[in-house]
């Protein structure tokens, strides 16, 4: 229950600062009789539980309204971590990114991007020990202190190659509680498919391969489960001409149609059916000036590198999310220091399957360069 005792404070400490609740000096406390000390934290948090339902819902709302953006966001979560009627309130009143833009609950970041402006982040590398991290920019500048989103591990798995996605920077195992999914190439490092924890939609069957269960060896904790799911496939297309030319990418990525309007995925019935989103390279042009390969990052790129790249899909009839006309930018990538590069990414894709498209892009590729 530290957590709870934690959120409840950032709730009074918003109310006397900024007047997000109750405004002024008001505290938020429900108004009813003491509970005896000896009763612990039960008896706490049965106090806050037992607050109306309606002036918990306008509790949320304005709690929502007034912390738009990281750090004051985490009063909304904390909220949402003082019981579970807080936490059922919080998921009806915070709506998800793809219609706030927002990114508020972990669950948010399998979740559809904005549909009209991009989620502005930046990734950091660690050579040292081959780790990534992805950030949410704060600011208009191209880096920032930034909101911790994901963290990545390159391992070396025979002739293979995998990056295990997590949660928790400091856990990244793909037996952790904080696993979110992974990434897989092939001896190459052309072909890489994307697997997810999760289930991404109702009647989604999990891979049946060696390689994309979780545990190598027999799995121990029965609340863990040893499945993945594949949810996408990204390859690069060989040159062997050694034309001149930035890198050529296909990606195939699974993505569920009438995206739930949920904060949560768990408050509703997940959706029967998905559909597969096709992403290419959009096509950079030689500029005779500068005599290299151009594309317009509008200002989000500062350094030219192999690894750059946007992905648009190309026109096609089907296409729920209406999103092909080779000119909208569902994902660009790009350097902006030795170290940093820029993600910025819109819907259909989450924020993990942006994340997890970025990771293919490091690393030599000789056969395509």
């Amino acid at each position: 229950m530290a957590l709870w005792r934690c959120s409840s404070s950032w709730l009074s400490s918003v109310s006397r600062s900024s007047g997000g609740v109750g405004g002024g000096e008001s505290k938020v406390s429900p108004e009813i009789a003491p509970v005896d000390a000896g009763e612990g934290e039960e008896g706490d948090e049965e106090r806050w539980s037992r607050l109306l339902p309606e002036l918990l819902t306008e509790i949320m709302r304005r709690v929502d309204a007034s912390a738009e953006r990281w750090p004051p966001r985490r009063d909304v979560v904390a909220c949402a971590c003082v019981c579970r009627r807080w936490r059922d309130a919080a998921v009806s009143v915070v709506r998800p990114p793809l219609e706030c833009g927002r990114i508020t609950f972990p669950s948010s970041l399998k979740q559809p991007g904005p549909r009209d402006v991009p989620m502005h982040c930046f990734i950091r590398r660690n050579k040292k020990n081959s780790t990534f991290y992805l950030y949410l920019s704060l600011t208009q500048a191209l880096t920032d202190k930034g909101k911790f989103l994901l963290a990545a591990r390159r391992f070396r798995n025979g002739a293979h190659t995998e990056y295990i996605i997590s949660y928790d920077c400091d856990d990244l195992f793909p037996g952790s509680n904080s696993y979110v999914g992974k990434l897989r190439s092939d001896f190459l490092g052309t072909k890489f498919i994307m697997y997810d924890s999760q289930p991404p939609y109702d009647g989604a069957k999990p891979s049946r391969s060696q390689s994309s269960r979780r545990f190598a060896s027999k799995q121990i904790n029965p609340n863990v489960s040893g499945s993945n799911y594949e949810v996408g496939q990204v390859s690069y297309k060989f040159n062997f001409l050694k034309s001149r030319g930035p890198r050529r990418m296909q990606c195939n990525i699974q993505c569920p149609v009438g995206q739930s309007t949920a904060s949560d995925p768990s408050k509703e019935k997940p959706l029967s059916t998905s559909s597969t989103l096709s992403l290419r390279n959009k096509a950079p042009r030689w500029h005779e000036h500068l005599q290299c390969w151009c594309l317009n990052f509008h200002g989000r790129v500062t350094v030219a590198s192999v690894k750059n790249f946007q992905l648009v899909a190309p026109a096609s009839t089907s296409d729920p999310w209406g999103v092909g006309d080779e000119e909208t930018v569902i994902l660009q990538f790009g350097k902006i220091e030795d170290d940093a590069f820029t993600m910025d990414y819109r819907q259909p894709l989450s924020a993990f399957q942006a994340f997890a498209i970025c990771l293919t892009s490091f690393g030599t590729k000789l056969a395509c360069e």
